[in-house]
């Protein structure tokens, strides 16, 4: 393992990733913003929504933004280094493994939806406010929670972007993307599924859900969410089933 080389290609990711600050900036947070304004202010601010919703709505757009940013980090990236650029073709020839440079790949997302979610919180708050009861009383439990969440977001981009033509970019965010978001228990708590008890087993193959669920337990406890062990144990599980699925595909994608 070149260390050096991994560094080195981590520190220009982060370059890139500074160099077009304003439009990461307008990806990731103008849609979850005018979630909360839409959801959080105008619909509680008129009386349809009960001001408590304010801090059931903050974790699942933290969720939706941390899901968002690592996906797009990573696959959109890879589709154009693959299929157009072929700037990936440098990046093989470095004196390092293959898997390692997915590996760097996920880094670099994982570190960009971290800042998402986290920027999240303030940005939010100062939207919601006043009302929003959030306190962090196990931050050991969130900072891991927040770091599992990454793990899939940048993994689930690395699985995709090996495996989707640039032709098919809408139909990502068509048939993955928002079936995950309005199924992902963002906007609602996983028991509000209750009267729909086959949906409400079925959208338990969604990562998002354990996202969704492990944020509102931490942040938002008074609130109705499923158990921080499960949580825990699912979002380990789709981390490591979507690391192993990412390699295979960049692995393959790369000698193809």
């Amino acid at each position: 393992m070149n260390w050096k080389t991994f560094g080195a290609m981590l520190a220009r990711d982060a370059h890139v990733a500074r160099r077009n600050a304003i439009q990461l900036f307008l990806q990731t947070f103008l849609q979850p913003l005018l979630f909360v304004f839409i959801f959080g202010r105008v619909m509680v601010g008129s009386g349809y929504m009960p001001a408590a919703y304010k801090s059931l709505l903050l974790p699942g757009i933290i969720a939706i933004s941390m899901t968002f940013t690592g996906i797009w980090a990573v696959a959109m990236p890879l589709i154009a280094e693959f299929q157009w650029t072929r700037e990936i073709e440098d990046r093989l020839l470095a004196p390092i493994s293959v898997g390692w440079i997915a590996i760097e790949k996920i880094i670099a997302g994982m570190l960009q939806a971290l800042v998402a979610g986290l920027a999240v919180i303030p940005l939010a708050w100062l939207v919601l406010r006043p009302g929003v009861e959030i306190s962090i009383r196990s931050p050991l439990t969130f900072a891991l929670i927040i770091v599992l969440v990454a793990g899939f977001s940048a993994c689930g981009g690395l699985a995709l972007g090996c495996s989707i033509n640039q032709q098919h970019i809408g139909l990502m965010f068509s048939m993955v993307m928002t079936p995950m978001i309005f199924f992902g228990c963002t906007y609602y708590p996983w028991s509000a599924l209750k009267t729909f008890p086959i949906l409400q087993k079925l959208v338990l193959i969604n990562p998002l859900v354990y996202a969704s669920e492990g944020l509102r337990a931490t942040l938002v406890p008074q609130s109705p969410h499923l158990a921080v062990t499960a949580v825990l144990i699912a979002l380990v599980f789709f981390d490591v089933l979507l690391l192993v699925v990412g390699l295979h595909q960049f692995e393959k994608k790369s000698v193809s």
